[in-house]
């Protein structure tokens, strides 16, 4: 009996080791790309490997999106690789490739080319001059691609020039680009900031005309680009440093608030700030209060209202007292009001006590 129990755990070791062979028989994989006869690749379908050319389907594997497949528990041998669309009927396919090696422990490369010559040759001649004109087409589309991508990656770089005040650069790279894409709307406004920058205020002046003249002629005119425009330009023409150009200036940063009342606020403020830099204290004055009624809570335009009116002070020649200009004090107290910690807050609190402190006078009354 226990000769007969040991003869029957060694058929159940056989029997095991038998089986751990089975699991481990070695297999292999196999990957690759499907692509059309233009190069593009086909986004379904299934790829399939025979053994029978194509007759009975051993193996099969799904076309991703991308165009690409992959397979594995494949056993070793020369197989026929087909490719199917989900609508190809019964026992027909769309391509074959034979004599295709899967290799125990690796993972085979095999591309569903239909571009390759074999392939092409089996084509009609109408057929393969649609190819042709298709491949035609599509380099032109892809060489136009590779132009955008060009610009966009430009536009990027002389935007971040600008910001780091690197105009020459910034110039330089939109000169090249609008000479290219003498329609690129955006190179042209990156252009006039560049040149903005460089003080070549009366070139400045044709690119942001430039800008919107093709805005106005493009299918969706963007506000956020004219607004820019009409107060580059604005800027512009305030800093040239012709007295006749002032008042153009004035109605351009009115129609960049006009035209983009969201942002109107911003413009005006600039354009005060623009006039402070230029020493047009009366149009710094106007402009402080056009920002100040488009955002009554953002302190930086009554500074700016301030500082306009400082220059108007005048002193009474008899009490030697000052006498603060209309709307000075007011101006002043709303920046503390608004923001008494702000980076102007010190200044203002200082020529304020200046310009209020009393009056020491000599005079004694004369005795009696």
């Amino acid at each position: 009996m226990k000769f007969k129990v040991l003869l029957t755990l060694a058929a159940a070791a056989l029997f095991t080791v038998a089986g751990m062979a089975q699991d481990a028989a070695p297999v292999g994989k196999v990957h690759g790309r499907v692509t059309d006869p233009t190069g593009v690749p086909k986004t379904q379908g299934t790829v399939s490997l025979s053994s029978d050319s194509g007759r009975t389907l051993k193996y099969s594997f799904p076309v991703s999106a991308t165009g690409d497949f992959t397979g594995s528990g494949i056993t070793p041998g020369t197989y026929s690789i087909i490719f199917r669309l989900p609508d190809t009927a019964e026992g027909k396919f769309i391509d074959l490739i034979d004599n295709v090696k899967i290799v125990a422990a690796q993972d085979t490369l095999q591309d569903v080319d239909m571009s390759r010559k074999e392939y092409i040759e089996k084509m009609t001649p109408e057929q393969q001059k649609q190819v042709e004109e298709f491949k035609k087409k599509n380099a032109e589309i892809m060489k136009g691609n590779a132009v955008i991508k060009q610009l966009n990656a430009d536009l990027l770089q002389a935007r971040q020039d600008n910001k780091d005040k690197k105009y020459d650069e910034a110039e330089q790279l939109m000169l090249k680009d609008t000479q290219m894409r003498p329609d690129g709307v955006l190179l042209w406004y990156e252009l006039g900031g560049a040149q903005l920058g460089l003080k070549k205020h009366d070139e400045a002046i044709l690119t942001y005309k430039k800008v919107l003249e093709l805005d106005a002629a493009s299918k969706k005119p963007n506000i956020d680009l004219q607004g820019g425009a009409h107060a580059g330009l604005g800027e512009a023409l305030a800093r040239d440093g012709k007295a006749d150009d002032v008042a153009a200036a004035v109605a351009e940063y009115d129609e960049a608030a006009k035209v983009n009342p969201t942002r109107a606020a911003f413009y005006l403020t600039n354009e005060a700030v623009v006039f402070q830099n230029t020493n047009n204290t009366d149009a710094q004055s106007i402009a402080s209060d056009k920002a100040i009624a488009a955002d009554p809570k953002n302190p930086l335009p009554y500074y700016l209202k301030g500082q306009s009116l400082v220059g108007k002070v005048t002193q009474d020649p008899k009490t030697k007292a000052w006498v603060l200009p209309a709307g000075l004090a007011d101006a002043y107290n709303t920046y503390l009001k608004l923001a008494p910690t702000g980076p102007y807050a010190a200044e203002i609190t200082s020529i304020m006590a200046e310009l209020t402190k009393p009056v020491q006078t000599t005079f004694k009354a004369t005795k009696k």
